[in-house]
């Protein structure tokens, strides 16, 4: 009897042997031939952490090859004068000419066009910079995915500046805009007042302050989780929509121009992870959370 026995309760405690690749008792394969390997395109969709010293250089750089492109664009002034005519044209026959009514009525009252002065000069770059350094730090994951959006957008718009050069409202022939910079001594633009001649005064299709405001309010309202800054992040947009035009910067359909181009970002960016931006994985799948 013992050694029948023996042999029985042998049988039961031996292990079964497994192939090559089976799969462990937590779902995830073994190591061996036949393991998965991670192809080109996952590598693609795995977000990475973002190291601070290549953000800060990427950006610096991107920056200034910006700057230098859209300044080194040929002023055709001629043809400027000419979409923008077309442009005024296109929105009376629509009947959505408001750039006029909304620049002289904002212009009457002084506090309020000084301040969208400042606003058009300053926060376009301080808002933007803050969503990318708060994404770099509560969102690693998402942030080289919507940072990428981000400079697709502009580099989209740097081929509107050189193919579809335009003249923004304050500088029409015929139509009295008023420049609200020069009109209130206040430095709002770069291109207005004493700074003009260093920057290209033609390169308002597609609106950038409109393409990055866009983006920021995006960002903001779907990942930041208190009400009110979803709120603020809905709101950003608008209120530069209605600072563009009331300081004749641009027109209405310069801001279409700059959502097309984001648009255009968000599809690209959407390719290559195969998810939306914000639905990424919050962290890298290498990160752990402190």
């Amino acid at each position: 009897m013992g050694e029948p026995t023996a042999k029985i309760l042998a049988g039961r405690t031996a292990a079964p042997p497994r192939s090559i690749g089976s799969a462990d008792s937590d779902g995830a394969p073994s190591e061996g031939p036949t393991a998965p390997r991670h192809t080109l395109v996952s590598r693609l969709r795995t977000p990475r952490r973002p190291r601070l010293w290549f953000e800060i250089a990427l950006i610096a750089v991107s920056y200034w090859v910006y700057s230098l492109v859209r300044n080194a664009v040929p002023e055709q002034q001629s043809a400027a004068m000419r979409h923008a005519n077309w442009i005024w044209k296109v929105e009376n026959h629509l009947g959505l000419a408001v750039e006029h009514s909304v620049n002289h009525a904002v212009n009457s009252v002084t506090w309020l066009i000084v301040g969208m002065n400042y606003y058009y000069a300053t926060l376009h770059f301080i808002i933007t910079i803050g969503v990318l350094v708060w994404l770099y730090r509560r969102h690693p994951g998402r942030y080289g995915p919507a940072r990428t959006v981000l400079f697709i957008t502009t580099g989209m718009a740097l081929v509107g500046f050189y193919f579809y050069p335009l003249a923004p409202p304050r500088l029409m022939h015929g139509i009295d805009f008023i420049d609200t910079v020069k009109a209130h001594h206040t430095w709002g633009s770069m291109a207005s007042g004493d700074l003009a001649h260093v920057s290209n005064q033609y390169a308002a299709m597609p609106s950038m302050h409109i393409g990055w405001s866009l983006w920021c309010g995006i960002t903001v309202a779907m990942l930041a989780r208190p009400l009110w800054a979803k709120v603020l992040g809905i709101l950003y947009p608008l209120a530069t929509l209605v600072v563009i035009i009331s300081t004749a910067n641009h027109f209405w359909l310069d801001a279409i121009g700059g959502a097309v181009c984001l648009g255009a970002g968000f599809a690209l960016v959407y390719a290559v992870y195969g998810r939306f931006v914000y639905h990424l994985p919050r962290y890298p799948a290498t990160a752990r959370r402190r």
